[in-house]
């Protein structure tokens, strides 16, 4: 689950995470407030949407001009008008794609006199299996770039979980960082406050991207990103009240609330498995045999018809899909359950593309004749290679 920046500072300033004074603005007014109440002689207005890139960012709107998501204002008059050029309107970055998100709540920041813009960035490192602290002295850039064309500019320290973040950890950033003086401490101090919150709120990112120096030597946090594990969220019920729904696809909330796992892609064959590494490889193979799938949708292993039912529609509201390929495997899924959700969906929402269906497993003969009987047009598969070949066959035909 991601969060906004201002709800990420407010989180992190609770565990000593430096950050700058700012408050959230839905209206100009409101944004006018919010400047009169830091007192300037700076501010900084920001877009907050789910993506980054958001300085570099262009709107949609003609009316917005040039107008990026992250402007400098010099008096109060600057912040409502900045304000009022980015609320309601679509925010183009780099993450976003050409489809951009509606900018629908603005953040009021003071501003700071900025020397130095560094990166520091908390995740798990699937390899190692801890918590892996990045940093570099390339603050500012996306992260990827940096390891793409500079990666000596990388330090990594892996914490042992058992040990926990120490401060010869911080340390040995902190001077990899080049940082002299009391910046030291104020570095060891910030990434130990970041490390705590990390661990005690069940993140799966913590970023600060720029972390800058000021002119006076403090460490401060100029933006952040939270990710967290949404498994866990069960144990942080305040952090979950924190979700913007607005900023999800609305097809993957809709999953979410019937236990489905579902991604949307960008591709036209529709796919229903049961099984993360199935419906891995089932999308896999439609690559092999020509095709791009259209989502990863796995239905689970104890699956109801209403819950199949509601996959399939879920597939079928996606105006790019061409065809659909039903890939199960049936264990504990038993295979006439995703047949009849498969045809009461499919006789629900009038069927008009292509649809292959290849069933293993449990219950497999009495699935197949729910599916023969159905009257559909429903084309049966032997194996997986077979579906694919078929379906992606049947999509070019259709063309």
């Amino acid at each position: 689950m991601n969060i906004h920046e201002y709800q990420a500072k407010q989180l992190l300033a609770r565990y000593g995470v430096a950050v700058l004074k700012g408050g959230v603005a839905y209206t100009p007014a409101e944004a006018k407030q919010v400047a009169e109440g830091l007192g300037g002689p700076i501010w900084v207005v920001k877009s907050q949407i789910h993506a980054g890139g958001r300085g570099k960012g262009k709107f949609k709107e003609a009316s917005a001009g040039d107008l990026g998501g992250v402007r400098l204002a010099k008096s109060v008059a600057d912040v409502t008008n900045f304000a009022e050029q980015m609320l309601g309107r679509t925010l183009v970055t780099i993450q976003t794609g050409p489809a951009g998100k509606e900018v629908k709540r603005v953040y009021i920041e003071e501003g700071c006199d900025i020397k130095r813009e560094l990166y520091l960035g908390l995740l798990i490192d699937r390899a190692t299996s801890r918590v892996t602290i990045m940093a570099s002295t390339e603050g500012g850039m996306e992260i990827e770039e940096v390891a793409a064309h500079s990666p000596e500019k990388i330090l990594k320290v892996a914490i042992d979980p058992v040990q926990g973040f120490q401060q010869y950890h911080g340390r040995k950033l902190a001077f990899g960082l080049g940082l002299e003086g009391k910046q030291v401490g104020a570095a060891v101090k910030f990434i130990g406050a970041m490390y705590k919150a990390f661990i005690d709120l069940d993140c799966s990112i913590v970023e600060i991207n720029p972390l800058v120096v000021t002119g006076a030597g403090e460490i401060i946090a100029l933006d952040a990103k939270m990710n967290f594990d949404e498994n866990a969220l069960f144990r942080h019920k305040d952090i979950e009240e924190l979700r913007d729904e607005s900023e999800e696809d609305p097809a993957e909330l809709e999953a979410a609330r019937h236990s489905l796992n579902y991604i949307k892609l960008d591709g036209n064959i529709g796919c229903m498995v049961n099984g993360a590494g199935l419906a891995m490889a089932t999308m896999d193979i439609i690559k092999l045999y020509g095709g791009a799938p259209a989502n990863f949708l796995d239905v689970g292993g104890g699956a109801t018809k209403e819950r199949v039912t509601t996959a399939f529609k879920l597939i079928l509201s996606d105006p790019n899909v061409e065809g659909i390929l039903v890939n199960i495997f049936g264990g504990i899924m038993r295979c006439d359950v995703i047949a009849e959700g498969v045809v009461a969906a499919a006789k629900e929402v009038s069927l008009s593309v292509p649809l292959v269906v290849r069933l293993e497993g449990t219950n497999v003969e009495l699935g197949k004749k729910i599916l023969n009987q159905s009257g559909l047009p429903i084309v049966s598969a032997d194996n997986l290679a077979d579906a694919a070949e078929k379906v992606v066959k049947a999509v070019k035909e259709a063309a």
